[in-house]
């Protein structure tokens, strides 16, 4: 499609897999920065979005290839909107779409190119952090930080991952439950807002509430805080599935879960 360019390609390595057994959403985050950043480059300039919409349509496991298709959208007032779409390298197929939004000087019309991925979907901020439970804490380190020296994307979003199965375990859905059930959560969309940002050593906080329970779906919400100021830096709502890691299929939660999960619902 006219103006979309590729800006990366490579493969799933077995160890960038998750306990749902495919590739864990933190690198598909790893390998957007690259991609990004060479699309940035190729209109003039730098930094990071301040809004990432991603929408995981298809599974990429252990030995898959794939490339990254990006193009530069909208241009306005309101700043730049960059899209990039991950591609399997052997069948053609777009299986994950990410769709940013950039503070950034304006693009030549000429230079855009067409979203052809799936509609953005309003997702509304929970109105309390009240029922919100820690789920990961920690410092940011050596090999966390981008080439401007900030937490980078794919680092933040590992203590995301980490923060969802903390936040399982509290409402029952733990190593054991899974691992005896066959049972894995799998996310199917990402938005990450980020109103600042961590350099190195700085210590972080995150906590963890649930937005919307469904019968076999969940919707968690992130925040992760700068402990030394109190201030939040990023945001991630997270939803996906309780999945049947045979059938690769949702389930519904048992009640039990279900239970639990509805004591902490926003």
């Amino acid at each position: 499609m006219t103006n979309w360019t590729e800006t990366y390609r490579g493969t799933v390595p077995p160890w960038q897999c998750d306990v749902t057994e495919h590739f864990t959403v933190a690198y598909y985050f790893d390998r957007l920065e690259e991609a990004e950043a060479t699309l940035a480059e190729s209109f003039g300039f730098k930094g990071r979005p301040r809004q990432i919409v991603a929408r995981f349509a298809r599974e990429l496991r252990a030995g898959a290839s794939f490339h990254i298709e990006s193009a530069a959208l909208e241009s306005g007032d309101n700043g730049v909107r960059l899209g990039h779409r991950v591609v399997d390298s052997a069948n053609g197929e777009v299986v994950t779409w990410f769709d940013e939004a950039w503070d950034a000087p304006s693009i030549p019309t000429e230079r855009l190119g067409v979203w052809n991925g799936p509609a953005a979907e309003e997702r509304g901020d929970p109105p309390s952090t009240a029922r919100f439970v820690p789920t990961a804490r920690g410092r940011v380190k050596t090999g966390d930080v981008d080439a401007a020296g900030n937490f980078a994307l794919g680092s933040m979003v590992h203590r995301f991952s980490n923060a969802s199965g903390q936040f399982g375990n509290a409402v029952g859905m733990d190593g054991a439950y899974m691992a005896k059930n066959r049972r894995g959560f799998s996310t199917f969309e990402l938005i990450l807002q980020l109103s600042g940002a961590l350099r190195l050593d700085a210590p972080y906080l995150v906590d963890t509430g649930i937005a919307l329970l469904g019968n076999s779906s969940l919707r968690m919400i992130h925040r992760m805080t700068d402990l030394r100021s109190g201030g939040e830096v990023a945001r991630l709502s997270q939803y996906g599935v309780n999945l049947d890691l045979d059938t690769r299929r949702p389930a519904r939660w048992p009640e039990a879960i279900r239970a639990r999960a509805a004591a902490l619902a926003i």
